[in-house]
């Protein structure tokens, strides 16, 4: 039993089914992150649970009460919207305090409430000024102060930080990480940006076209991806993933492929040869923080694979270089240090932390727990 409960939610526009039997258990103070990409249903659930759209089928529930039909100014949710959704002919404290004054709180507690919002989030001077007058960054700050001083039992946040720049973006998304370790609330935050989703959630929902494809923590999700999707969308830069042959020799399993220029590559996987069948298809997935150039492997590696290739692209990055080689067809991508010296033209060798490698079904494109 979850503080909020989404229990086999449903959503259909007529013929079309675009949430699918949505189960998602969240518990009291948890930060659950929906991630995915745009259309794939992770706005519409949070619609849903605000009360802005109705379920088709499936039950709402928070802190042990069905809400499928409450009004959503009964939910005691607050949302923090995209677009900020400022009263622009209010000053700030007015627009905190609206909803206070909406459900008759008396005027002594709405500027006790105020005074404590506006102190948490430092906008103190900004109480008197209209929107028009305050930045990006200011407004979010009003909306999520005209959410916080309600005291809601659930927070919802739909993408709230898209319309900020790259270096706002950064600093508001440790102010709402602050914010949750000091008030310990429930939070429901949808974003696309996967960044946003690994740094500030307990758990993450990876969705696309409407089903929860992971629901686990940043490490599970970003480790142990439970299928292509979700090891291609989770990471920057994405997981590589290469279509290789498993051959068994001398009692141990090889992922083979071949490197840009035809020549063959096997990497011994640390998983038990009886595992597989020798000629058996498969996708290989290695994060770019597992492929290092030869000298520089983590040491604590049990099983590592040196192979010589050529550098098509590198991309310095300041703490990091990103190379891009080619296996197997594939642009592959490599993270090393920042002062790693490897012109595009280069050949060179790498190595592979086979601890680190995830292997996926062709066929299906789900993880293979072996």
């Amino acid at each position: 039993m979850g503080f909020l409960e989404i229990n086999n939610v449903t959503k259909s526009y007529g013929a079309v089914k675009v949430l699918h039997d949505i189960d998602i258990n969240v518990d009291e103070g948890e930060f659950l992150v929906l991630v995915g990409p745009s259309g794939c249903g992770k706005s519409t659930l949070l619609n849903i649970i605000a009360g802005l759209e109705n379920l088709t089928s499936g039950e709402i529930a928070i802190n042990d009460q069905t809400v499928n039909h409450v009004h959503p100014s009964n939910r005691n949710i607050a949302m923090v919207f995209q677009s900020y959704a400022l009263y622009p002919n209010m000053t700030v404290a007015q627009n905190i305090t609206f909803g206070l004054e909406m459900h008759n709180v008396p005027k002594s507690e709405r500027e006790a409430a105020l005074n404590d919002v506006a102190k948490l989030l430092q906008i103190e001077p900004l109480l008197n000024r209209k929107p028009g007058q305050l930045s990006g960054g200011q407004r979010q700050r009003v909306a999520m102060g005209r959410a916080l001083v309600r005291n809601p039992d659930v927070f919802l946040f739909d993408e709230p930080l898209s319309n900020l720049d790259a270096k706002l973006r950064v600093d508001m998304r440790t102010e709402i990480k602050k914010l949750h370790q000091k008030l310990k609330k429930t939070i429901v935050y949808v974003t696309h940006d996967q960044i946003e989703a690994m740094t500030l959630s307990s758990r993450i929902a990876v969705m696309y076209n409407g089903y929860v494809q992971q629901l686990g923590t940043p490490s599970e999700v970003y480790n142990t991806p439970a299928n292509v999707f979700v090891a291609k969308f989770i990471g920057s830069p994405a997981m590589n993933v290469i279509p290789a042959t498993i051959t068994i020799k001398a009692k141990h399993a090889f992922a083979c492929f071949e490197d840009g220029s035809g020549k063959a590559i096997d990497l011994q996987l640390s998983q038990p040869a009886s595992s597989f069948n020798n000629g058996q298809s498969v996708l290989l997935g290695i994060r770019p923080e597992a492929i290092s150039d030869l000298g520089n492997e983590d040491r604590n590696v049990n099983i590592s694979k040196p192979f010589e290739t050529m550098v098509m692209v590198t991309e310095p990055s300041g703490a990091d270089t990103f190379v891009t080689l080619n296996l197997a067809g594939h642009d592959v991508v490599s993270r090393l240090r920042g002062d790693v010296a490897l012109p595009s033209g280069t050949l060179a060798s790498f190595t592979v932390n086979m601890d680190k490698v995830v292997l996926f079904d062709p066929e299906t494109e789900n993880r293979l727990d072996i």
